[in-house]
Order: structure tokens, then sequence, then C-alpha cells
């Protein structure tokens, strides 16, 4: 359902150092995005998105607040409420990055096969879910390939299906689209507005163009310290 919680945030805050040489980078930030929506996380360089990002996904620890992953807290105040992070993001999480990082040696469906197959699924499984993603990206016939054999945006559309391939509920993107021209940065954009759409998926993606924010449904800027929810038309306007 759409209503679902996808990502919540309630009074987060993120503090590097200590003393004098304390950085405060969050301080009591709340943001909820739900399943079916596209958000995009905007703000100048060094503001705190991918630290935020890390936080949602479970790879760095907040220093208080609290982090819900759909109906599951997962950071309540001072310390993880689950017992492994890594699960967590295994099963629930989808990443994609600026680079694909896809692994070199390993062919196309290889590569999407590897998550689902780390994560106790038998190789039939796993091949048919990869061989479902890679119809649903037009890529089917590029399953053989090995990544150095394909174009940039063909290698962002096997980390997109990588990302799926554990049937996430939410996606968390760091600037996918920022080694893309702009024609295959909104072909990528319009693949996850598809996913969004069809997959009843929550998404927050990192980007630096505003070219792309009609694509969402609302956007997360971090404005002194804290987040800010608009939609994109009252993002323009400020």
């Amino acid at each position: 359902m759409k209503n679902e919680i996808g990502i919540k945030v309630e009074n987060l805050t993120k503090i590097y150092g200590t003393g004098e040489n304390a950085v405060h980078v969050l301080e009591n930030a709340s943001l909820e995005v739900k399943k079916g929506e596209f958000a995009a996380l905007v703000a100048p360089s060094g503001a705190g998105k991918t630290t935020l990002l890390m936080m949602l996904g479970c790879v760095i620890e907040p220093t208080s607040g609290k982090i819900w992953l759909g109906e599951e807290l997962v950071w309540d105040e001072d310390h993880w409420s689950i017992s492994d992070t890594k699960k967590i993001r295994r099963e629930k999480i989808g990443f994609i990055f600026q680079a694909h990082y896809l692994i070199p040696f390993l062919n196309v469906i290889e590569n999407i096969k590897l998550v689902p197959l780390v994560n106790g699924w038998s190789e039939t499984k796993a091949e048919k879910k990869a061989m479902e993603l890679l119809e649903y990206f037009d890529i089917k016939d590029k399953r053989e390939a090995m990544p150095s054999e394909l174009s940039g945006g063909q290698n962002q559309r096997v980390a997109i299906a990588r990302a799926l391939s554990n049937e996430p509920q939410i996606i968390l993107a760091d600037e996918p689209t920022a080694a893309l021209d702009m024609e295959r940065a909104v072909k990528v954009i319009k693949l996850l507005r598809k996913i969004v759409e069809e997959q009843n998926v929550a998404i927050i993606m990192v980007t630096h163009d505003e070219r792309l924010l009609p694509y969402c449904d609302k956007i997360l800027s971090i404005q002194n310290r804290k987040v800010v929810t608009t939609t994109p038309d009252q993002h323009l306007i400020v």
C-alpha cells in the first residue's frame, strides 16, 4: 500500500568528534518517505547528504534519534535495536551509487544473482529473479556480457537490477546519474520512477541536478542541519 511507511526518521542527530572539535552534521532532523514514493535529497556539498543516506542504510551509527525501515525500528536513540545490520542491508535495502561497482570478473547475470545467493536463495530462484530483472530492464541479451563490455548506461541498469535482486522495500541511491549525460540520466530516473510505481518501494536519491527533480514526489533538503520536505514545485519556487 502506498501509505505504508518506507523510511521514517525522528530527531536524528549526527555529531563527529567531541568538545571543540565536534562537527554537527544533523541536529534533530526528521523525515518520512512512504512506500510508493520517490524522494530526492538535495543540499550543498558537505551538508551531510551521504552521511544521512549511510545512516538510513544502517552503515554508520547516528548520535541520537530514531530510524524506522518499514515498520521496524532499527535505531533507537543510542543503539541499534536490531541484532544484525548486515542482514537488514542485504534483505531490506537496495543500494545504487554513482559508480556501478559491478564485480569485474563476474558477468551480468552473476552480478545480479550474487546478493540473493548470499541471502540463501536457491540457484534456481536467484536465476529466475535475475532473468526477470534483465527482461524488465531490456538487457536480457547482455546476460553473459562482462561489465567491461557494456556502456555506462547499461552498467548502471545492471547495477539497478542488482539493487532490486533481493526484493528490497527501500532503495538508497547516491548520485546514480552523476556519471551519465543528460539523456542517459533521464532514462535512469524514468526507470527509478517506474520501479517506485510498479514495485511499491521507497526511494531516496541524492542528486545535484535540479532538472531531475520533477520526476520525484518530494524533495528533502538539508537546511541548518535539519531536513525540510517540499514538493518539486515548491522547491523550484524557493
